[in-house]
């Protein structure tokens, strides 16, 4: 946290004068979602009118909040999926009064039942949805199609390097243009591949991955929230996966990939630190205490993470399967289809 931090959740100097008590944050909620607060007219009108089974796919932005107050005042039913695996420990308060509430696993269950005070017959653990893609086994053709469209070579490894936001890792360029010199000066430019893929909603990839452009041997994707194939086409081929934590990071062990996550900071001005940050919150501890991937804390832990992944790719094969099962929950293909079978029951 910082004052003025782009991110408003992490702006220190947004701290009110409301003193911080039990008593006030129970009348703040109380208010928060009233069945009496002021909703537009003509939402009212026409919930009242079609009287629908209310389904919320993030039941904690603010734009869910008047479906939670007129679900309480015209007696809905309504339905809450909780959007991810962080979202139950870091993204708000949640209501505990739907009829039933959605998550991908057993720890976001235990963590509404222990936060939000939400009934555990309430909650239906269905799997991560997104975990679906990967359960399709895509062919080496297909990774060797993608590669080539990015003019590298299909027959050497690759090494897939993800990035965070600009607002979560400010100093990340400068770990690129390392990576990129030693992989150079190593000879890593005539063992493997490099392949950016920046985070999607990077606003300033062209200028952060500039070092990377018209190299031979390496590529950069555009940013892209609609191109989940591709990378799950990457995920199931690349030698290696480098991230700095995140839902990649986690897609990465799913796929049963080698990976490196960076906790450091190349090139931060003394007293600042991000990376490491990424890493603690609590819906991270089953995957920070799990072993599955390689932890650099240095540019040197980073490349013997990654020679370590060339080397010995089945060497936490094992870690990786028990936190996929842990975190994501059943790899079956059908978590989907478990969320929508959870919803139209309560329909009935």
């Amino acid at each position: 946290m910082a004052p003025g931090h782009r991110n408003q959740l992490l702006d220190s100097s947004r701290v009110g004068s409301l003193p911080v008590r039990p008593s006030v944050e129970r009348a703040m909620r109380a208010w928060h979602f009233s069945p009496r607060r002021h909703v537009a007219r003509a939402l009212r009108r026409r919930l009242e009118m079609e009287r629908p089974v209310l389904v919320l796919s993030n039941l904690q932005m603010q734009s869910a909040t008047p479906f939670v107050v007129l679900k309480q005042r015209l007696g809905l039913v309504c339905v809450g999926y909780v959007a991810s695996w962080d979202h139950t420990v870091g993204k708000g308060v949640i209501w505990d009064g739907l009829e039933r509430y959605v998550v991908q696993n057993e720890r976001m269950r235990e963590d509404l039942v222990r936060y939000h005070e939400v009934p555990a017959e309430r909650i239906v653990v269905t799997g991560w949805p997104q975990a679906d893609v990967f359960h399709e086994p895509r062919p080496r053709v297909a990774f060797a199609e993608v590669l080539r469209r990015y003019d590298l070579d299909p027959t050497r490894p690759l090494v897939l390097v993800t990035g965070n936001t600009p607002t979560n890792m400010p100093h990340e360029a400068r770990f690129f243009e390392r990576l990129l010199a030693w992989w150079t000066a190593s000879g890593g430019d005539e063992r493997f591949s490099l392949l950016f893929r920046p985070h999607p909603r990077d606003g300033k990839w062209e200028t952060r991955y500039a070092a990377a452009f018209d190299r031979p041997g390496v590529a950069v994707q555009a940013p892209s929230h609609t191109d989940i194939d591709v990378l799950a086409t990457l995920l199931q081929h690349a030698a290696v996966v480098v991230s700095n934590a995140g839902t990649v990071l986690l897609d990465a062990l799913v796929n049963d990939r080698p990976a490196v996550c960076v906790l450091y900071d190349e090139g931060a001005p003394a007293g600042e630190a991000w990376a490491a940050k990424s890493v603690i919150g609590e819906h991270y501890m089953d995957v920070a205490a799990s072993g599955a991937f390689y932890e650099a804390r240095s540019f040197e832990e980073v490349v013997a993470g990654i020679e370590r992944g060339l080397d010995a790719p089945g060497e936490l094969a094992a870690e990786r399967r028990a936190v996929a099962a842990g975190v994501v929950g059943t790899l079956d293909g059908r978590s989907a289809e478990r969320v929508v079978r959870a919803i139209v029951e309560m329909t009935r």
